[in-house]
């Protein structure tokens, strides 16, 4: 259990040490090196604002925005929700200056556009230095197969039955792009805009991939970015978050209603109108860098790493097969498929409790208070709610004139561990894609259900 949790977790300012399925064409130093050293911001990976502030042991102070500041006043109690940071609340980075506390470009951003909301300042006081290990939300998907497999129990046969149907009609579905992403993942390259195309056609059927997608071209954006905007970011030790922000909206009609990651699935075309339209010069090189950097991606998030990938196949392969060979693509799949049963509201604390209790463990074995999204160390960072050992304080803050936050009225609540409600939209197969929630962290009283058609999104979906 716990070295799922070591490998599922990545430290940039470490060596790469995670083990991966045989007879890929480029290791993850390679990519590793090739982020770093061959991009224009790549140096930010290892040297940015956040990780320096983790590492000094300094007191942290962190933004996240809530609807529902009187619930937290009158509870006086916190709760966290799942998502990217598993169970933490989510917050971005705020740097103290003279002139008060700058928000993060991911903040500034979150404030920009939810502006009925009321913004916290959180201080968090560390008991020694942080190590910046942050957990991949990609590579979850072997804690979310054994959660499931543990409490499998809890559904009726009716519904075991159905899930592993759902999943094997959208593993058959998707088949033939699967083993075509392993083969590039082995070094034989399909034509760019084929790939895309098939990669765009399979999302329906494998949500997941429009996660990878997504990913894949945030990390393409972030990094090869050189607009002025983004090089004021970088001087500030920050990626640029506004990037990939415009680019979801852009590719996904209503995106900014329902931030959903299981209807991103760009076709070729589209794609290179889409990152064109943003930045000119990376249009020419995206799509050979989506082929190359989500096949490699799936090979390591989809594959046991005792898997050879030149050797898998999803064609006619059963459920059981492909539950040893790929357990992180089929436990995304599970994940993903649970959230549209009828009775999800009730399943959700059974089976997210249960990796919460993992994750909580893991940081607090670990001395981390403030886990962050390590697909990138891009500014989604969290407070666990169950780390005894660091002091938290937090306030309602005010927003000046020059986009500074300053801290107003103190806030008597604490962290409890206890994960906030949370609601599933409406199965995709009816309307087309699939939706899900918030990988944002709320406070709670901050997200409470509401119907399918109206959206409480705060951000991108996990």
């Amino acid at each position: 259990m716990r070295d799922e949790w070591e490998h599922a977790h990545t430290d940039y300012t470490m060596p790469v040490q995670r083990r991966i399925p045989a007879s890929l064409a480029e290791s993850e130093s390679d990519w590793r090196h090739y982020l770093e050293c061959s991009t224009p911001n790549g140096w930010l990976i290892q040297n940015n604002a956040m990780t320096d502030a983790l590492v000094s042991g300094k007191p942290m102070y962190l933004l996240h925005t809530t609807k529902d500041i009187d619930a937290i006043r009158i509870s006086r109690q916190l709760h966290v929700s799942t998502g990217c940071l598993v169970g933490a609340l989510y917050c971005s980075p705020l740097v103290s200056q003279t002139e008060g506390l700058r928000p993060h470009n991911l903040g500034a951003y979150l404030m920009r556009t939810k502006p009925s909301t009321t913004p916290m300042v959180f201080e968090v006081i560390p008991d020694a230095p942080i190590r910046p290990k942050g957990v991949d939300y990609l590579h979850l998907g072997a804690i979310h197969l054994r959660t499931y497999l543990r409490y499998q129990s809890f559904l009726t046969p009716a519904e075991n039955d159905q899930l592993d149907r759902a999943v094997l009609a959208g593993l058959r579905a998707a088949a033939v792009f699967l083993d075509v992403a392993l083969r590039n993942a082995a070094g034989h390259a399909t034509p760019a805009p084929e790939f895309i195309d098939q990669l765009s056609d399979a999302v329906a059927r494998v949500p997941f991939l429009g996660y990878l997608y997504f990913e894949v071209l945030s990390e393409y954006l972030m990094l090869h970015s050189v607009t002025p905007e983004t090089k004021t970011y970088a001087q500030a030790g920050e990626l640029n978050n506004w990037l990939y922000k415009r680019l979801a909206f852009a590719a996904v009609d209503g995106m900014d209603q329902l931030f959903d990651l299981a209807r991103f699935n760009p076709r070729h075309h589209r794609l290179v109108q889409l990152v064109e339209g943003m930045e000119p010069a990376l249009g020419p090189g995206v799509a050979e860098y989506v082929r190359r950097r989500l096949s490699h991606l799936f090979a390591r998030t989809a594959l046991h790493p005792s898997q050879d990938a030149a050797s898998v196949t999803f064609q006619g392969a059963d459920l059981s097969t492909l539950r040893k060979a790929a357990p992180g693509l089929i436990g995304q799949m599970i994940f993903r498929e649970i959230r549209y049963m009828p009775r999800y509201q009730q399943l959700y604390h059974c089976f997210e409790k249960a990796k919460a209790l993992e994750a909580w463990d893991y940081w607090n074995n670990e001395g981390i208070p403030t886990p962050f999204n390590g697909v990138l160390p891009k500014g989604e960072i969290g407070i666990n709610p169950v780390y005894a050992r660091s002091a938290v304080r937090v306030w309602t803050a005010e927003l000046d004139g020059k986009g500074y936050l300053h801290p107003a009225d103190e806030v008597t609540a604490v962290f409890t561990p206890h994960l906030a409600s949370w609601w599933a939209p409406p199965r995709h197969r009816e309307m087309q894609n699939a939706a899900d929630d918030s990988r944002f962290g709320v406070a709670l009283g901050a997200r409470s259900p509401v119907p399918p058609q109206r959206s409480s999104m705060n951000g991108v979906s996990a």
